[in-house]
C-alpha cells in the first residue's frame, strides 16, 4: 500500500510541475535543394522536444494549464550546417466558459540564423549563452509565457519578461542578428526592450482588460464582454497617442485583428462608430478590416 501510495504521490508531483508549454513545431524546406531532408526532420524533433521538455521558470503548472503555440521554420538558406531562416511564432490561451481560444501572438522573425549540428544536444542555460538555436527558441517561448501571464493577471508576466531580457542580454556578444539595436523596428531587441519600457504598459494592461474583462466574461455578458474590449482599444488609443505606430501596437493586431471583426460583427448590438475610428488610428493598414464592423 505504501509504494503503491508513493507512486501516486510522484506521478501527481510531476504533473503539477511539468513543462510550461504545448508547442507544435514545423520546419520547411521546399527552398532548399541537394540536401538530405533527414536534417530537417531531425533538427524538427529536436526543437520540439527542447520546447516541451524544457522548464523555462520555477512555475508549478498543470498539464491543463500549459500553453499552446506553434513554431514554423521556413528554411531559406542552408550551408554547412548553418542556417537562414524565417520563424513564425504564435500562441492561443482558451476563453473562459467556452471552446474558443484566442489568438495572443503573432510573430513573424525573418532575421534568424544559427548553426546546428546534426543529433546536438539543445539545453537551455539561463546564465550562458549556449547556441543562437537554443536563444532564439528560449526567448520566444519566454515572451509566449509572458504573453499568456499577462492576459489572466495585470502585468502577471514580469517574471518570463525578466527571463527574456537575460537571455537577450546574453546573445548580445553573439554576434548573431537580432539581438542588438539597429534601424530595424521588428527585431528581439525592439520587442523586449518595449515590454520592460514603462512607456509601453499600455500594451499589457489592453492585453490584460481585453481577456479578462472581455473575452472571459461573454459567455455570461455578450455585450458587457463587448463594452470592456472597446475600453481596452482605447487604452491602446492612449499608447497610440504616445509613441504612433509602435512595434508592441502592431504585434498586438497582427494577432487580434481578424478576432475582433469578427466580435463587432453580430450579436447584442454596441456603439462602434467611436471603435472603428480608434482602430483605423491606430492600425490604418487594417482600414479595409475595420470597414467591416457594423
Amino acid at each position: 500500500m505504501r509504494i503503491k501510495f508513493l507512486i501516486v504521490f510522484l506521478l501527481s508531483a510531476f504533473c503539477v510541475s511539468s513543462q510550461e508549454l504545448k508547442a507544435t513545431v514545423s520546419i520547411n524546406s521546399a527552398q532548399v535543394t541537394n540536401v538530405n531532408p533527414q536534417i530537417f526532420k531531425n533538427l524538427e524533433k529536436q526543437v520540439f522536444d527542447f520546447l516541451n521538455n524544457t522548464k523555462f521558470s520555477e512555475k508549478v503548472v498543470k498539464p491543463n494549464e500549459k500553453v499552446n503555440c506553434s513554431f514554423f521554420f521556413i528554411v531559406n538558406k542552408f550551408e554547412n550546417n548553418n542556417f537562414e531562416v524565417t520563424l513564425q511564432i504564435n500562441s492561443t490561451r482558451p476563453v473562459f466558459n467556452s471552446t474558443f481560444s484566442s489568438p495572443i501572438l503573432n510573430i513573424n522573425d525573418k532575421d534568424v540564423s544559427f548553426r546546428y549540428v546534426e543529433f546536438e544536444n539543445l539545453i537551455y542555460d539561463q546564465n550562458a549563452f549556449t547556441s543562437n538555436l537554443v536563444s532564439v527558441l528560449s526567448f520566444y517561448a519566454t515572451i509566449i509565457l509572458a504573453s499568456d501571464a499577462d492576459t489572466f493577471a495585470d502585468k502577471g508576466g514580469s517574471e518570463f519578461l525578466e527571463s527574456a531580457l537575460n537571455i537577450a542580454n546574453l546573445a548580445q556578444s553573439s554576434g548573431y542578428t537580432g539581438w542588438v539595436q539597429t534601424g530595424k523596428k521588428t527585431t528581439r531587441y525592439n520587442l523586449i526592450s518595449d515590454l520592460m519600457s514603462n512607456t509601453f504598459d499600455a500594451y499589457r494592461e489592453a492585453l490584460y482588460y481585453y481577456h479578462i474583462k472581455g473575452l472571459d466574461v461573454m459567455a455570461d455578458d455578450l455585450k458587457t464582454g463587448k463594452l470592456e474590449i472597446i475600453n481596452a482599444i482605447e487604452t491602446l488609443l492612449s499608447l497610440h497617442n504616445v509613441r504612433p505606430n509602435s512595434l508592441l501596437a502592431r504585434t498586438f493586431f497582427d494577432a487580434k485583428t481578424d478576432e475582433i471583426v469578427n466580435i463587432f460583427t453580430g450579436g447584442p448590438a454596441v456603439d462602434v462608430s467611436k471603435v472603428k475610428d480608434n482602430l483605423a488610428t491606430i492600425s490604418p493598414l487594417n482600414s479595409s478590416k475595420w470597414n467591416k464592423i457594423r
